[in-house]
């Protein structure tokens, strides 16, 4: 099963993808601002990461910079900054896929099973 940390700071939407993720067999963990997202990540790795850029405290594309210093863990951008500079912007930090609010649920879990093939789990986890 793959564990996947969802960030972002609105309650209602942490609540829905995680009802819908684990419908789907995922295992799931949240954060709602960027310190405690990369707190989580240290406790508990993900094999997949739902990042929105607008956060409180340490933004996204933070969050985004600081892991890919260490990890190469799948990165989802899911956010409402839909301009061509934020997608560049995003990419360019390293995450993988970049979607914006709001969004078809079907193609966000088409791209969370994309991305998890792409990076697939290591044989000693």
């Amino acid at each position: 099963m793959s564990r996947i940390l969802i960030v972002d700071d609105e309650a209602p939407l942490r609540e829905s993808l995680t009802y819908t993720l684990c419908k789907e067999g995922y295992e799931v963990a949240t954060a709602e601002d960027g310190m405690s997202a990369i707190k989580q990540f240290h406790k508990q790795v993900p094999d997949l990461i739902l990042l929105d850029l607008m956060l409180p405290e340490v933004d996204g594309m933070e969050v985004c910079w600081r892991i890919r210093a260490f990890s190469d863990v799948p990165i989802v951008i899911l956010t409402a900054k839909d301009q061509d500079i934020d997608k560049v912007r995003g990419l360019d930090a390293g995450a993988d896929d970049y979607v914006t609010k709001p969004f078809n649920t079907g193609e966000l879990l088409s791209r969370i099973r994309a991305a998890l093939r792409r990076h697939p789990k290591k044989s000693s986890e």
